[in-house]
C-alpha cells in the first residue's frame, strides 16, 4: 500500500483547519505534487464520510486507482468520482466535494453553464478546491471559482459588480462592435479576499529535480499539401469535385492553414478528411522503439494515427499503463488531471494555440523519480507549427493578429 509524503501529511492537516474554518480550501498544488490523495486525506481529517469527486473523464481511474492504492477506499461510506459534465445525474446527498481542475470554472463576465449548474447543486456544501494554475491568464478569473460556493470570500453579487470594484475594465474594439474587456483583475484588489483560503506547493517544494528537453523535428509534408495551403491563402477557397475549403474571414482562414500543415482539413459541409498522412507515418517511424504518449489537435488527426499505428495505439489511458500500446490525446482533454509517466517521450503531433495548453500538457511525464522528461515537437517543413510554438513558449497565445501578420493577411473578420 502506498503511503503519504510527509509534505502531504502536513498539507492536508493545514487543509483541513482551512475547511473548517472557512468550507473552502484551495489546493494550488504543481502537477505531479500529489494533489488527488492530498485531497481525500483532507477530506477524511474533516470528517466526511460521503464525497464527491468532481474530475475530468480521462482522470477518472487515476484517481479511482489511488483511493485504492492509498487504501483511502475503506475510510469512507461513499465516494464517488465521476466527470463534471455527469453532475445532472448525481442522487445521492454528500458532506462534502472535491472539484478537480478548479480554474475550469473561471469563465468570465458570465458563468458557464456547468459551474452554473455545480453552485445550485452543491453551493451548501464544504469544498476543496485543486488546481496547479487558479488563474492561468487573468485574476479575473478567480470571482466564479468561489462563487459557486455559498461561503465565497467575495462581497459582491455578480461578476459585474465585482469586475466595478476590483478590475481595470477596457473598451475592446472588435471588427464589428466595441465591447467591454474584463480580463485585467487587478491582483492587489482581488487577492486580500481570497490569500487565506489558498494553500500552494511547488515541484521544487516537493524534491523534484527533473529537466524538460525540448526537441523540435521537421517532417516533410507532401507537396499538394504546401500547394494547398499556398492557395487558400491567395483565393481563399478551394472548390473540389464534392467538398469546398472555405476560408472567407481571417479565422477560418487561420484554423484551415493550421489543420493543412498537420495533413487534415475539415470541410464547408463539415465533413473531414486525411489528405496527407505523411506526419503520422513519420512518427511511427521514427519512434518505433519506444512506448510514447501522443497530443494532437484536430479529431481527425487521430484518425490519421489510428491508419498509421493499427491496434498498437490506443486511447484509454488504462490500457496504455497496462499494455505496450503508445496512446493519443487530444491536447485540450490530456493536457490536465492524467499521468503519462508510463511513456518514454511525449510526442506534440500538432500544436494548440493556447500558451496554458504548452505548459500544462508538457508536464504529463513528471515524477519525483523521473530526472528527465524528452518532448518531441513535430513540425511541418514551411508549416505554420513553429510559428505557433514560438509564442506560446514565451507565454503568448497565437493569436489572429499575429496569424495575419506571418502571413501579410489583410482579410478582415467578417464574412464577404
Amino acid at each position: 500500500m502506498k503511503e503519504l509524503r510527509d509534505y502531504q501529511v502536513e498539507l492536508s492537516a493545514k487543509a483541513n483547519t482551512i475547511l473548517k474554518q472557512k468550507k473552502i480550501v484551495y489546493l494550488a498544488m504543481e502537477v505531479r505534487t500529489g494533489k488527488t490523495a492530498t485531497a481525500i486525506n483532507t477530506a477524511y481529517l474533516y470528517g466526511a464520510k460521503s464525497v464527491l469527486f468532481l474530475t475530468k473523464k480521462k482522470a477518472i481511474s487515476s484517481i479511482e486507482n489511488d483511493l485504492i492504492d492509498f487504501g483511502f477506499n475503506e475510510l469512507f461510506d461513499v465516494f464517488d468520482v465521476i466527470n463534471d459534465e455527469s453532475i445532472h445525474k448525481v442522487t445521492n446527498s454528500y458532506d462534502l466535494v472535491i472539484h478537480d481542475e478548479h480554474h475550469r470554472f473561471g469563465a468570465f463576465p458570465k458563468i458557464n453553464s456547468t459551474a452554473k449548474k455545480y453552485k445550485e447543486m452543491f453551493g451548501q456544501l464544504p469544498q476543496i478546491y485543486l488546481s496547479g494554475t487558479p488563474h492561468p491568464e487573468s485574476y479575473s478569473q478567480l470571482f466564479h471559482q468561489f462563487h459557486v460556493s455559498d461561503y465565497s470570500p467575495f462581497p459582491f453579487k455578480n461578476f459585474y459588480a465585482f469586475a466595478k470594484s476590483c478590475v481595470n475594465i477596457k473598451d475592446r474594439h472588435l471588427a464589428h462592435a466595441v465591447v467591454k474587456d474584463y480580463s485585467d483583475g487587478v491582483a492587489s484588489k482581488i487577492l486580500p479576499f481570497v490569500k487565506d483560503y489558498f494553500i500552494t506547493f511547488t515541484q521544487n517544494e516537493a524534491g523534484f529535480s527533473s529537466t524538460i528537453n525540448e526537441h523540435i523535428i521537421h517532417c516533410d509534408m507532401q507537396e499538394k499539401t504546401h500547394r494547398l495551403i499556398k492557395r487558400l491563402i491567395n483565393d481563399r477557397v478551394i472548390e473540389g469535385k464534392d467538398e469546398v475549403i472555405l476560408a472567407d474571414t481571417a479565422v477560418k482562414l487561420q484554423q484551415k492553414v493550421h489543420q493543412l500543415s498537420s495533413g487534415t482539413v475539415i470541410f464547408e459541409s463539415g465533413n473531414t478528411k486525411v489528405i496527407d498522412p505523411s506526419k503520422a507515418i513519420f512518427i511511427r517511424e521514427y519512434f518505433r522503439a519506444y512506448k510514447i504518449g501522443i497530443f494532437y489537435k484536430f479529431k481527425t488527426e487521430l484518425t490519421a494515427l489510428k491508419e498509421a499505428y493499427g491496434d498498437k495505439l490506443t486511447t484509454d489511458l488504462e490500457e496504455f499503463n497496462t499494455t505496450d500500446k503508445s496512446i493519443a490525446l487530444q491536447i485540450i482533454s490530456g493536457r490536465e488531471g492524467i499521468s503519462l509517466k508510463m511513456a518514454e517521450k511525449l510526442v506534440y503531433f500538432n500544436i494548440d494555440f493556447s500558451a496554458v495548453s504548452y505548459f500544462q500538457s508538457r508536464d504529463r511525464l513528471t515524477t519525483m523519480e523521473r530526472t528527465t522528461n524528452d518532448i518531441y515537437w513535430v513540425f511541418s517543413k514551411g508549416g505554420i507549427e513553429e510559428k505557433i510554438y514560438q509564442a506560446v513558449m514565451n507565454k503568448k497565445d497565437y493569436t489572429l493578429n499575429v496569424f495575419k501578420k506571418d502571413y501579410g493577411i489583410k482579410i478582415s473578420n467578417k464574412n464577404h
